[in-house]
């Protein structure tokens, strides 16, 4: 639930081909890439996530496996977590596949022994799914929710050693991360196959992290969900997000809002919408009947608004409530409370009751019900062309 949808991070659909999702990567990468943006964290986040994504969607198999189980699919290997970069192909080596080698070492920055790849990286950002009442989206609230998240080791502080132990530099790349070979008049760079880029070994791993830096934990949180919210709001919580690598700052928490339906009204963005019935007496003589409404704040303390019924309301007709739906979410402004009238016909008559109704019938006859009297002069009409084509032919 706190994990993005890959298909969501390229912004394209699950039924997108090979040629498609390389596509949308290609204009992705281009748009985020870190050395395109000044070096940006945010940038190299984004840019992280949108290769990963990549790395699962572009190969058969790991896509396979992502769609039916999702990302406990893919997670099986070298990433216990389920999130950042170390169970995943090397964004660069991504990029660099896509848009070529030597492009990529130009993007990449690599020129001067891949430092990125083993200095401090952002953590993933998460998401969040919460659903809520409409009372609460009316009145706003505070809940408590629980997000799995990775949190720094306390017992080795991050590093991934044993205590009283420390990483040693990497003898293969002697540190850089990243080593290269000669194919003919190229060079060409790729991570280095012992470290997996980190630039360090690590011969005594921690006992608590087995090494990764880094634990799974369940971090509970208050949220502030703010009055006026609907479905689909995203609430943001900086630095509540995955664990940063190697002193990286922590990502962000994207909690998306989802509103369970109500029994009694439905919303219209700021208007509240309720059906009330109203006993066929009334509708014919007017008069006055009580509507619910969401809090007794707006309500003057009944939790109900008086509404005045028109006489000769039909079925369908709506009331008008001003100022009590609901609240806006970035101001003081309210929708309004739409009372539809439902004329309700009485049953279970009693003999006297059934002659008194027959008597007002005939009483009323055609004068009293226009649009009836409407309806049935349209009908002939409709007849008549109907007999009349068919006995032309």
């Amino acid at each position: 639930m706190a994990t993005r949808d890959y298909y969501e991070i390229l912004g394209v659909e699950r039924t997108i081909d090979a040629a498609g999702l390389k596509s949308a990567y290609r204009k992705l990468a281009m748009q985020h890439h870190p050395d395109r943006n000044g070096g940006c964290d945010d940038a190299m986040a984004r840019f992280k996530e949108i290769s990963e994504a990549y790395s699962v969607l572009s190969d058969d198999q790991k896509r396979a496996a992502y769609d039916r189980f999702g990302h406990a699919g893919v997670n099986g290997g070298g990433n216990p977590f389920g999130q950042g970069g170390a169970g995943f192909a090397d964004v660069n080596d991504i990029f660099s596949q896509v848009f070529g080698e030597a492009f990529g070492d130009v993007f990449g920055g690599r020129q001067g022994g891949g430092a990125r790849q083993h200095g401090p990286r952002r953590g993933s950002d998460l998401r969040y799914d919460l659903e809520i009442t409409l009372e609460q989206a009316y009145k706003g609230a505070e809940v408590e929710i629980g997000v799995p998240t990775t949190a720094t080791c306390d017992t080795c502080e991050g590093s991934g050693a044993k205590a009283g132990t420390k990483p040693t530099t990497c003898t293969t790349c002697q540190g850089a991360g990243r080593v290269r070979s000669a194919n003919g008049f190229f060079q060409v760079e790729r991570t280095c196959p012992r470290c997996g880029g980190h630039g360090q070994m690590i011969a005594e791993p921690c006992a608590t992290c087995h090494g990764h830096g880094q634990v799974r934990k369940n971090r509970k949180l208050q949220l502030k969900v703010p009055a006026g919210v609907d479905d689909g709001s995203r609430i943001r919580l900086s630095g509540e997000g995955d664990a940063g690598q190697r002193g990286g700052p922590r990502g962000d928490l994207y909690v998306f809002i989802s509103v369970t339906p109500h029994e009694l009204f439905e919303r219209d963005n700021l208007d509240l919408l309720v059906t009330v019935p109203v006993p066929m007496t009334t509708a014919a003589l007017g008069g006055e009947i009580d509507a619910p409404c969401l809090t007794s704040e707006a309500c003057d303390g009944r939790c109900k608004a008086q509404v005045t019924v028109p006489a000769g309301s039909q079925t369908g007709k709506a009331v008008r409530i001003k100022g009590k739906g609901m609240p806006h979410l970035n101001g003081r402004q309210r929708g309004d409370l739409v009372v539809e009238l439902f004329v309700e016909t009485p049953t279970d008559l009693t003999a006297r009751q059934k002659e008194l109704l027959e008597e007002l019938a005939a009483s009323l006859g055609d004068l009293q019900t226009p649009r009836n009297s409407s309806f049935a002069g349209k009908a002939k009409r409709f007849w008549a062309d109907i007999l009349g084509a068919e006995a032309t032919q």
